[in-house]
């Protein structure tokens, strides 16, 4: 059963092409021109083991904030697309995660209902060329798209931006390996009480 998506979004402020495999090896390669983006996007897929495949440019003469949104909305429709009736999903997946000072917590529903919630509040501007503001907004805007609940807690935020937003984007990477896996015995279950996650 091929889990893959393809998506292609051309407007007046962004260009992108994605191609995504939810059951992949975590082969990665994403050209976004924000260095620290580009870094988070790879670790994503190097933890959830989802293939990523990612071009994407925009106006960036203007700020970051168009490019980075339309990425997550693209990534989200293409784990929609990708997903199509979850059959077999988990459907639940949450991870906690340590890095370095900081330890994360992401948790994730798959339920169709889209929820976005987190305590993370930047103390730092930027890292590198991605504004800090624009993490919770990717976050959220994939999670509208792919109709999840996502919840990120910072149980402990630590001293260090770098961190505390790569222990973010791993998190979440091994919460949805956890939400997608599929259950071989169970192929064609949908794991609610309704029928339906769509």
């Amino acid at each position: 059963m091929g889990r893959e998506a393809s998506i292609e979004r051309n407007t007046a402020e962004t260009q992108i092409r994605l191609r995504v495999d939810l059951d992949g090896t975590g082969k990665c390669r994403v050209e976004t021109d924000i260095g620290f983006f580009d870094h988070m996007l790879n670790l994503f897929s190097a933890h959830s083991g989802i293939d990523l495949d990612l071009f994407a440019k925009g106006d960036r003469e203007v700020d970051d904030h168009h490019l980075v949104e339309d990425v997550g909305i693209v990534l989200g429709q293409a784990l929609k697309d990708a997903l199509g009736e979850k059959r077999g999903i988990e459907r639940y997946g949450s991870f906690i995660l340590s890095m370095d000072e900081v330890l994360a917590l992401c948790s994730i529903d798959l339920s169709g209902r889209p929820v976005f919630v987190s305590d993370y509040v930047p103390v730092m501007e930027r890292i590198g060329q991605l504004s800090t503001e624009m993490v919770n907004h990717f976050f959220r805007s994939m999670a509208m798209e792919t109709r999840m609940n996502l919840h990120f807690k910072l149980l402990n935020p630590g001293e260090n931006e770098h961190h505390r937003v790569e222990a973010m984007f791993k998190s979440f990477a091994h919460a949805l390996r956890i939400a997608v896996a599929l259950d071989p015995d169970n192929s064609e279950r949908i794991r609610s009480t309704k029928g339906t996650l769509v």
